[in-house]
């Protein structure tokens, strides 16, 4: 996938299925950039406002006297949001962290074919749930797919560049980088929707170009093609944010039920990229390297590509289930922060060479990025 879900592309940085901005606004670049395969975008307040009425005071209307039954629910209630956001930063860390195995570790030079299965995975596993009642997907048909066809393109770009900038650049890095796409966002919605920010978060913007510039002068494993590819995923990743809004509006007009629910987003975003991903290793002469290469005899590299794209599909569901347990500034907040242990961990795993101004540029950076959320939040 992509949050890929990434968000593919870092996880935390795809459009959060439960989230839905109001009638003019985007998705912002932080969010955009997660799920990737999946990402794509959802309803926040709705659904966190109704899971939050139907919940402990309901209750406790209908059973006043029940004390075990009010501790019980408090207790699931304390209980269900430290559980959804484990599982939700869980899923988001471990599958940056495999695909950046996938594609340094195992030297994997076909990023677009481990797009492509991870996809495929997305793709059976949404098929086989819908088919077993376990979600509901809308049908699709012609009109719906021919509207969805341009900001698919887009977003097949923000995977493909994704995978290859993690490929190139340490994690912390591309972490810090992809603060980028928040600038971009910004300023794409103030030309194009006239949406202004407050001074706290253009300040943060600042802060994020400072750690970006530094960073990148102080990265002792620099790589030029691996910079290239990051600073094109930021650019696709904020596209992908303006464009989506007016196409899901667009979308909805074709679809039976008048809507477009997450999980029919995943399915679509995921199967649309099946043809795009054949073409694009077919014109890159990918499949020649697959044919000849040896990585793809040893097992655990199937187990390793296999568990990243169901991680990145998993991203889709747990942020969507975090979210309504909380609420769209907690969870803006939790995956900002959840980039420092994903950073760190990179570092420590792969051995990256660092030096002390490095660091401080990748620390500088994360707190840029926490600033930034919360300057988002007021």
């Amino acid at each position: 996938m992509s949050d890929f879900k990434l968000d593919l592309v870092i996880g935390e940085d795809f459009p959060a299925p439960g989230f839905r901005p109001e009638k003019g606004e985007t998705i912002s670049g932080a969010a955009v950039s997660k799920i990737f395969s999946v990402n794509s975008a959802g309803r926040r307040a709705i659904s966190d406002g109704f899971h939050r009425g139907n919940g402990a005071d309901s209750d406790s209307v209908g059973h006043p006297n029940d004390g075990n039954g009010k501790r019980e629910h408090g207790s699931g209630k304390k209980s269900g949001p430290l559980i959804s956001g484990t599982a939700y930063c869980i899923s988001s860390c471990g599958m940056i962290l495999l695909n950046k195995i996938v594609l340094s570790t195992y030297n994997f030079n076909a990023g677009i074919s481990l797009m492509f299965y991870q996809n495929l995975i997305s793709c059976l596993i949404v098929a086989a749930l819908s088919f077993c009642g376990v979600v509901s997907v809308e049908k699709l048909n012609w009109k719906l797919v021919r509207v969805w066809i341009p900001v698919n393109v887009v977003f097949v770009g923000m995977l493909v560049s994704g995978m290859y900038s993690l490929k190139y650049i340490n994690i912390a890095m591309v972490t810090i980088l992809k603060n980028g796409t928040n600038i971009i966002t910004a300023i794409g919605e103030l030309y194009i929707f006239r949406k202004h920010q407050n001074q706290k978060v253009w300040t943060a913007m600042f802060l994020m170009i400072i750690s970006a510039i530094s960073g990148g002068i102080t990265d002792l494993s620099f790589d030029s093609m691996g910079y290239t590819w990051q600073i094109m995923n930021c650019f696709l990743t904020a596209s992908y944010s303006l464009t989506l809004r007016k196409v899901m509006d667009k979308a909805k007009q074709f679809t039976r039920s008048g809507s477009l629910n997450e999980i029919s987003m995943v399915l679509l975003n995921n199967l649309l990229c099946l043809p795009f991903g054949i073409i694009l290793i077919l014109v890159f002469g990918e499949w020649e390297y697959i044919i000849t290469t040896d990585v793809i005899k040893l097992p655990m590299f199937w187990v390793v590509a296999t568990a990243s794209g169901l991680l990145g599909l998993a991203i889709s569901f747990t942020s969507m289930w975090f979210l309504h347990q909380t609420g769209p500034t907690t969870y803006s907040l939790v995956g900002s922060l959840n980039k420092i242990p994903i950073s760190f961990a990179g570092l420590v795993l792969f051995k990256v060479p660092l030096s002390l101004p490095n660091f401080f540029s990748i620390l500088f950076g994360l707190f840029a990025g926490i600033f930034f959320a919360r300057a988002k939040m007021s």
